[in-house]
């Protein structure tokens, strides 16, 4: 690991969630109605913009709930994965439109083509080497190709730091993290959104098999959400949040993932506390 430089902080620019207006070049579509009445004519013209999201790592547990949740808020899908569709028995699946294709040898023209918004839920273990290009070369080139495309948003799922000490940060892992998120800030300054979730739990299927993160997670969460007040405090301490950060349900990360990119007005780095309350957010709207 000492051949990895320790990571350095980002500038304070970029240091957390930020909120400023902003203009889009999404895709319109014009719509006219005419109503006549005692001979008077009266045209209505309403632009509509129409989303349409390529989520990069589409078929794993963390872009699936993604793809899922945006189909149901009226968003056009495209995800993107070395294993195309995965396999599922859902209906929503029917509506996401599979590309099997590697970050490093795509077709963005294809791929972006009407893109408003780009999510990236690319990230893995390995070797230093491996994680340092997963974690974090596959995005920057996922970046750049959004941003050479004229895409005006892009969302990015990476870590909550746990507050380690430097020499754990170093590592090909974190590195790889922070490198993609510095990246995304540079060249998304106004619309780039970082969510940094800690432990994500739900129902996750690996060859076949379910296996029940929530009945984990879930006891958690509710625990932590009773005594926030106190473990707080403790949160300050090193290495403190290996135990005392709160996990992020697979479905709120999703949803917040969502506000992300409905909210032209949202960019920045989001904790796991701002990933909770984006998500809650978007279930009050929903009612």
């Amino acid at each position: 690991m000492s051949s990895f430089p320790a990571i350095s902080p980002l500038p304070s620019a970029f240091s957390g969630a930020s909120f400023r207006h902003r203009s889009l070049s999404p895709r319109l579509f014009k719509s006219s109605v005419k109503c006549s009445y005692a001979e008077a004519t009266i045209d209505i013209v309403a632009d509509v913009r129409s989303e349409r999201v390529v989520v990069l790592g589409g078929n794993g547990f963390v872009g699936s709930a993604i793809c899922k949740e945006a189909i149901s808020s009226g968003i056009e899908v495209v995800s993107v994965s070395r294993s195309g569709r995965p396999s599922l028995q859902d209906s929503w699946l029917d509506q996401v439109t599979w590309v099997t294709g590697d970050v490093f040898y795509l077709n963005w023209d294809e791929v972006l083509l009407g893109a408003t918004a780009v999510v990236s839920t690319i990230g893995g273990f390995g070797n230093e080497e491996q994680m340092k290009r997963i974690n974090g070369e596959a995005n920057v080139i996922a970046v750049n190709a959004a941003k050479d495309f004229g895409v005006p948003k892009f969302v990015l799922i990476t870590v909550h730091d746990y507050n380690l000490p430097p020499f754990v940060l170093s590592s090909g892992y974190f590195t790889g993290k922070r490198c993609a998120e510095a990246e995304l800030l540079s060249k998304y300054p106004n619309s780039g959104v970082v969510l940094r979730p800690g432990f994500i739990y739900g129902k996750r299927k690996v060859n076949g098999f379910e296996v029940p993160l929530d009945l984990v997670g879930e006891p958690l969460d509710k625990i932590y959400d009773a005594a926030e007040r106190f473990i707080r405090p403790l949160r300050s301490l090193p290495a403190s949040d290996l135990i005392l950060a709160p996990p992020v349900k697979v479905d709120d990360l999703a949803l917040a993932v969502i506000n992300a990119i409905k909210d032209d007005d949202i960019f920045g780095i989001f904790t796991i506390e701002q990933i909770k309350e984006a998500a809650a957010k978007m279930r009050a709207l929903s009612y």
